[in-house]
């Protein structure tokens, strides 16, 4: 419940660890095990290695329909990216970039957003799109978010 009311959570492990009363190795072990089950997704600029525990980046919740059920209010932008990344994450290797939301397949980065979403943050980066939400149609790099749904 701690995790699921600040999705997408940047982690500060110390308060992280503390609101659990846990330490750090028991605590990494319990967001990995969170991982594995999917009940979380935890999101990294490395790939996932179950061996090597190492604090994520970004954690999710592991769906959207998850984040109905747990959280009074849902951020439209954070069930944006939750969908996004749980419709990739299948058959693709998905990772934070410095810039843009996703990296994919360590390629094409990707910025998901509403129907008023520029190219602003990932401008002049080559293999570079946009996951718009609120669209039916997309043109050249701006592809609708519902679009990704028929890769699962």
């Amino acid at each position: 419940m701690i995790i699921s009311e600040r999705v997408p959570f940047e982690p500060s492990m110390s308060e992280l660890w503390k609101q659990l009363s846990t330490n750090n190795d028991l605590g990494l072990k319990m967001l990995y095990a969170l991982d594995k089950a999917q009940i979380l997704d935890l999101l990294t600029n490395k790939i996932k290695n179950y061996k090597y525990l190492f604090k994520p980046d970004k954690i999710f919740l592991g769906n959207t329909n998850l984040m109905h059920v747990l959280c009074p209010r849902v951020d439209k932008g954070n069930e944006r990216e939750t969908f996004f990344l749980s419709q990739l994450q299948v058959d693709h290797s998905v990772k934070t970039p410095k810039k843009g939301d996703f990296i994919i397949d360590d390629k094409y980065l990707f910025e998901v957003g509403g129907k008023a979403k520029t190219f602003d943050q990932i401008a002049d980066i080559p293999d570079s799109y946009l996951a718009v939400d609120d669209t039916e149609v997309g043109h050249g790099s701006r592809i609708p978010l519902w679009m990704f749904g028929l890769l699962y």
